[in-house]
C-alpha cells in the first residue's frame, strides 16, 4: 500500500481569532491533523497597486496530498481575505511515527452501518 504524502500548508490570517477558527474547523473536519498558530506576524505586501503593511497570524497546517484540495477549498470559504495566502509544501522527511499520525488523523472516517432489528 502506498502511503499518502504529508503536506505542510502555510496560511496567513487577519489575526489570531481568524486563524484559530480556521484551524479548529479544519482539524474537526479531519482535513488537517494539526494547526499551529503564530500570532503577531507583520506582513509587507503590494495590494491594488499600493504598498501595504499589517499585523497577521500564521497558520501552519499538516495534512496529506489527497486531502489538500478540500483543505484549500475550506480555507478559502472560511477566510476573510479576497486572495488568502495558502501555500503547500511536500514534507520530504521527518519522524516516521509523527508522519503516520498525520496520515491517520486526516484519513476519512468510515461510517459503520447500523444493524437493523
Amino acid at each position: 500500500m502506498v502511503r499518502a504524502a504529508v503536506i505542510a500548508v502555510y496560511v496567513t490570517a487577519s489575526g489570531r481569532r481568524e486563524a484559530l477558527a480556521i484551524g479548529r474547523a479544519l482539524v474537526k473536519a479531519r482535513l488537517a491533523a494539526c494547526a499551529n498558530i503564530i500570532p503577531g506576524m507583520r506582513a509587507i505586501y503590494r495590494w491594488d497597486g499600493w504598498l501595504q503593511s499589517g499585523a497577521e497570524a500564521v497558520l501552519i497546517l499538516k495534512t496529506t496530498a489527497p486531502r489538500l484540495p478540500a483543505l484549500i477549498a475550506r480555507v478559502k470559504a472560511l477566510h476573510s481575505y479576497d486572495c488568502p495566502c495558502i501555500e503547500a509544501f511536500r514534507v520530504s522527511g521527518g519522524f516516521a511515527p509523527y508522519l503516520d499520525w498525520v496520515r491517520a488523523e486526516t484519513a476519512p472516517v468510515k461510517r459503520r452501518r447500523r444493524a437493523r432489528a
